[in-house]
């Protein structure tokens, strides 16, 4: 399943999910930094976020944007837009749920995980986001149901069965 991607490949877009000030208070005063989290994208089933700390925003998001390109993961769309079956992805205290949805519904989802589920290329799901609203858990929340979502050929071979089988 996790086969190494070829970044390279793929023409990738990046998303800016949120900026915070950060400060550490040392001896001679208090020390401000940035912190950035990204997501990136090719809005065709690659989808990544990453973490980037500097004194400069600029900086913070260019770090942010690589280490995001680091943890690009291979998530399953199938023919709707959608994900073949719902899920609970945890990360942290936070919870977020995806449920399949039929040809028309759109995206419908809380900030961060939108931003997630529109770069990585689905057309039509529906999240609910539980537990913490920390944007950076609500994103790797996301990203963790994603990931452990099979495609409908993965478990007819897991179960040793045809994907006939499997759908009905």
């Amino acid at each position: 399943m996790n086969q190494k991607i070829d970044v390279s490949q793929l023409e990738l877009d990046d998303d800016i999910v949120a900026i915070k000030r950060v400060t550490k208070v040392v001896k001679g005063g208090r020390n401000m930094r940035f912190s950035a989290l990204i997501v990136v994208g090719d809005h065709n089933g690659h989808v990544g976020a990453g973490i980037g700390k500097a004194a400069e925003i600029p900086e913070a998001i260019r770090k942010a944007k690589e280490d995001a390109i680091k943890k690009l993961v291979t998530v399953p769309i199938n023919e709707n837009g959608s994900i073949p079956y719902g899920y609970t992805g945890e990360f942290g205290s936070a919870r977020v749920l995806l449920k399949s949805a039929p040809e028309g519904t759109g995206i419908i989802a809380g900030g961060p995980a939108r931003k997630v589920l529109d770069l990585a290329g689905y057309r039509n799901i529906r999240t609910k986001s539980l537990g913490s609203n920390n944007k950076q858990n609500v994103v790797l929340a996301t990203i963790e149901g994603l990931k452990a979502i099979l495609d409908p050929e993965d478990i007819a071979r897991l179960r040793g069965k045809s994907v006939a089988e499997i759908l009905n």
